[in-house]
């Protein structure tokens, strides 16, 4: 059967960008969306391409698809070269495809800027990368190569800086357009990036997927001023690097992705709905968060989380123990490979760290029996790490009805802050960061659930990181305002001595925390966006800086004012 130019345009693209969608062959191959509708619609019904269905909370539904070992063979037919070396140059090989599948979420942002930058600079070549410290590598008309890279959600800290590190010595791109999942983890890039030697401008994934060409959405490191699409790609520098990797050691034809019952682990990106997949994101922060908590955090009914877990239960995604009379829920280790695939995260290392696996089988869920170091701590301090779970609970409840946004919750590994202080790293640990939104106006906040710190020596040693930090322009870097400190004892009277405690140190630093405290009793009570806050003298008792007393009206607030309503 004689094949139309759209047709090999098709299987051509396909063979160097895997799972693509139609919407996006169309805008980066030039051809009208019939054509490109047309020549899926023949080669699907000759089985030369495979439809793989797909979802994400950025992503509309669609049908992405891959090349069929037949697929392949027709392509090296067209292209006059050997099956065999079309399966080690491109990633059409089964190896090459199940890695991307676990990427799929990840890919799909990257292939909807792809389609932007062509909107601009129309035609370019793309090249997509296994291992490589970038994501893709774009090559204009005129020979510039754009390098693009997406920072994961649960990526930390130092595998973020080794990577930055690798792109910095790696190939000389004319420029790097990084999305970063949210705008705290985007200015850490920032400022890691001020010194990069190349032009680099760095966006927020959802605005990067639903900003138009004009949008001012990207910024440059060290630049307040934002910057369309269209202007940062006319910064971009004269460079041309061009990688490529080594091939696969092993490679096969492709095989078919249908399966019945449990899907394979490189395939469940594919089988999970987006408001699963936030499911399984609050469960991979959260480790051991009871099932009512979860809900309120999701915003659904425990009928509804029910259905939502479904899936990954039978799909062997989470665990669900009983745990001092509760139910649990915890990634299993195939969980935990499906968010680290996603992330370009080490599997091992995650399940290393977050593995809720048990060492002795036949054993119970004690925290000596979990392999996961940080999950074995965790289960250790179970009451605290509850607390943590049911502040923050209570809080997404609380902001839904009262017209606020939860804008972020971060758990403690990604809510430690490091800073210079007297030319030495220091940083802080809270058990939670988050920030609320109204009206336009974001409020971070750190959070500490303090159970321990009951003698004035052990108060004091918890504030001194904080007393340290907001000495520093830190927290402005960081935050672009100051976040609150919001610290909850168990204890009603270890609360009022933490008060007075911390006034004695602000004022012995001459330092001014944004500090409030409260306790759990008035926080079962009435919940942590009533008036049950309670805070320390100012320094400056004429100061506007935050809200100082009593005030519980939370639509009048100042530009410091915070969205917690303080208490006499």
């Amino acid at each position: 059967m004689k094949r139309g130019n759209a047709t090999v345009s098709v299987l051509g693209w396909l063979s160097r960008l895997p799972l693509l969608d139609r919407l996006e062959l169309a805008a980066l191959s030039g051809w009208s969306r019939s054509a490109v509708y047309r020549a899926v619609d023949a080669l699907e019904r000759e089985r030369m391409v495979e439809p793989v269905a797909h979802a994400s909370e950025l992503i509309a539904p669609t049908r992405r698809y891959t090349l069929t070992a037949a697929g392949v063979q027709l392509l090296a037919e067209s292209e006059g070269i050997e099956a065999e070396r079309l399966l080690r140059e491109r990633p059409v090989s089964e190896q090459a495809q199940r890695l991307f599948l676990g990427r799929l979420d990840a890919l799909a942002v990257l292939y909807r800027l792809c389609c932007a930058v062509a909107d601009v600079a129309f035609p370019i070549q793309i090249r997509c990368y296994r291992a490589l410290p970038v994501d893709l590598c774009l090559r204009l008309a005129d020979g510039r190569t754009i390098a693009l890279v997406r920072l994961g959600r649960i990526t930390e800290r130092r595998p973020l800086a080794r990577r930055l590190a690798l792109l910095r010595d790696g190939p000389a791109f004319a420029a790097v357009l990084l999305l970063a999942p949210e705008a705290t983890r985007l200015r850490e890039a920032a400022r890691r990036l001020r010194s990069f030697p190349r032009p680099c401008f760095l966006a927020l994934e959802r605005d990067a997927v639903t900003a138009g060409l004009d949008s001012l959405i990207w910024r440059a490191p060290s630049a307040e001023v934002a910057l369309s699409l269209r202007e940062a790609l006319g910064l971009a520098g004269p460079q041309d690097s061009w990688p490529t990797e080594r091939p696969l050691v092993r490679v096969s034809p492709p095989a078919d992705k249908r399966s019945a019952g449990r899907p394979p682990d490189w395939m469940v990106p594919a089988c999970l709905v987006p408001s699963e997949k936030r499911a399984l994101d609050l469960i991979a922060d959260w480790p051991w968060i009871r099932a009512d908590h979860l809900a309120a955090l999701l915003g659904v009914s425990r009928t509804r989380l029910r259905q939502l877990l479904r899936r990954a239960g039978e799909f062997g995604l989470i665990v669900r123990p009983i745990i001092a009379g509760r139910l649990r829920l915890a990634l299993s280790g195939r969980g935990l490979a499906f968010v680290a695939r996603r992330d370009r995260a080490s599997v091992g290392e995650m399940r290393k760290r977050w593995s809720a696996e048990l060492i002795a089988r036949e054993g119970d869920y004690d925290w000596r029996n979990v392999r996961g170091t940080r999950n074995r701590q965790l289960l250790r301090n179970l009451s605290h790490t509850e607390a943590v779970h049911g502040f923050l609970a209570m809080l997404a409840e609380q902001a839904r009805a009262s017209g606020w946004e939860l804008m972020q919750i971060d758990p403690p590994q990604r809510a430690s802050r490091y800073f210079r202080f007297d030319d030495q790293l220091r940083s802080i640990q809270p058990d939670a960061f988050g920030v609320l939104r109204r009206d336009g106006r974001d409020y971070p906040f750190f959070l500490e659930w303090e159970r321990r710190a009951i003698r004035p020596s052990t108060m004091a040693r918890r504030l001194a990181p904080y007393l340290r930090y907001y000495a520093t322009r830190q927290p402005l870097e960081d935050h672009r305002v100051l976040p609150l400190v919001m610290v909850a004892f168990d204890d009603e009277l270890a609360k009022d001595h933490f008060i007075r405690i911390a006034g004695e140190q602000m004022t012995r630093s001459a330092i001014e925390l944004p500090l409030f405290v409260t306790s759990q009793h008035l926080l079962a009570r009435r919940g942590p966006l009533e008036p049950i806050w309670g805070m320390p003298p100012s320094l400056n008792p004429g100061s506007n800086s935050y809200e100082r007393a009593g005030r519980s009206d939370l639509q009048g607030l100042t530009a410091r004012a915070s969205p917690f309503a303080i208490r006499q």
